[in-house]
């Protein structure tokens, strides 16, 4: 009887613990459905959602490694002899974009890390350089920030080459406030306020007067038989105006050609420098400058670019190059470039750069 009655408490001391063990178990809650980053195709190929936002962004840049030569590029040594001209650049870039009841608001960052293999005295150094390309938002069709001036941009540059502006044509790096109206039939129309290059020494191209800033405006016209622009620009600090204007036609499907045509108001004063002009937007030589160029697609992977520039003070240069499409997203270029000074003797030089880059 005692056994019995042993046997019946021990059983019942287990149910109690086995109940009390089952009272404190641990709830696993179900896992939240994985968010999978969307495809973004608003903006083209390359967007995508940003996680928990309807903000579209897009990363990308390139890889490019130069290799130079020549009078024209090459370093010379201590020694007294020529040697090539290497660099590299890891260019990084980042879009945002969204819409809004404005429009579309994006912001755009470009950043540089170059490496420059051989300093100009010919020492080797580890050159390292970080700059900022870009760095603007856009609102609509306002825009402030840090990019290219208008009045280089609102032209296309000049051409296809690398080389584009060893007869030079417009200022590069500003700070800016921008509006670009774009309209039917291909019309489009911008002006901007711009700070000029605050690196520059008292005085020199580029400066701002107080608060004053320089005035950039333009007008163009795109068809289906090519483009036509006109853009004008008011250093405040010189007093003077520049005024370009580019033509653009399609020959064929596969091969355009243009025009491009500059004017200074103050082209007589120069600052020493290559014969060039202390307008902010005219660098060239002289009261005007001329350029012309082709770009005529070989094949599916190949491209053939050339273009012709000469000034005012008879400054002259012919570039030309052909950019390979080795695989989707590797290009090889080898470019040709002349210089030279019709009015001194021994300025003509020549060079040779190969560019090596990749695309992603």
């Amino acid at each position: 009887m005692n056994i019995k009655s042993l046997l019946l408490g021990s059983a019942a001391a287990l149910v109690a613990v086995s109940g009390a063990k089952a009272a404190d178990a641990v709830v696993v809650a179900e896992p939240e459905p994985m968010e999978y980053v969307r495809v973004c195709d608003v903006y083209g190929a390359g967007f995508f959602y940003i996680p928990g936002t309807e903000t579209c962004l897009k990363i990308g840049g390139y890889v490019r490694v130069d290799i130079r030569g020549g009078d024209l590029f090459a370093f010379t040594s201590n020694a007294g002899e020529e040697t090539y001209n290497n660099r590299a650049r890891f260019q990084l870039r980042a879009d945002a974009r969204s819409e809004t009841e404005l429009g579309t608001l994006r912001s755009y960052a470009a950043v540089n890390f170059n490496y420059q293999g051989t300093e100009v005295d010919g020492f080797y150094d580890n050159n390292d350089r970080f700059g900022i390309d870009h760095a603007y938002i856009e609102l609509g069709g306002f825009r402030i920030g840090k990019t290219d001036s208008l009045f280089s941009t609102f032209t296309d540059y000049a051409g296809g080459v690398m080389n584009d502006d060893l007869v030079a044509f417009g200022p590069y790096a500003t700070l800016q406030m921008a509006y670009t109206y774009t309209g039917p039939n291909g019309f489009s129309a911008a002006i901007a306020l711009e700070q000029g290059d605050e690196d520059e020494g008292e005085g020199a191209s580029g400066i701002t007067e107080d608060y004053a800033p320089y005035v950039v405006g333009g007008v163009s016209l795109t068809q289906g038989w090519g483009k036509v622009g006109v853009v004008a620009g008011y250093d405040t600090w010189e007093e003077e105006v520049a005024v370009k204007g580019r033509v653009d036609v399609n020959i064929t499907e596969t091969a355009s050609v243009f025009v491009m045509a500059a004017w200074d108001s103050g082209g007589n004063e120069f600052n020493g420098i290559n014969d060039q002009g202390t307008n902010f937007y005219a660098p060239w030589g002289g009261d005007w400058a001329v350029w012309g160029g082709t770009a005529i697609q070989l094949n599916e992977k190949a491209t053939f670019n050339a273009q012709l520039g000469y000034d005012d003070f008879e400054n002259f240069s012919a570039v030309a190059n052909v950019a390979y499409e080795l695989v989707p997203g590797f290009v090889v270029t080898p470019e040709v470039a002349y210089v030279d000074n019709f009015d001194e003797d021994n300025s003509d030089a020549w060079g040779v750069n190969v560019r090596f880059q990749r695309n992603f």
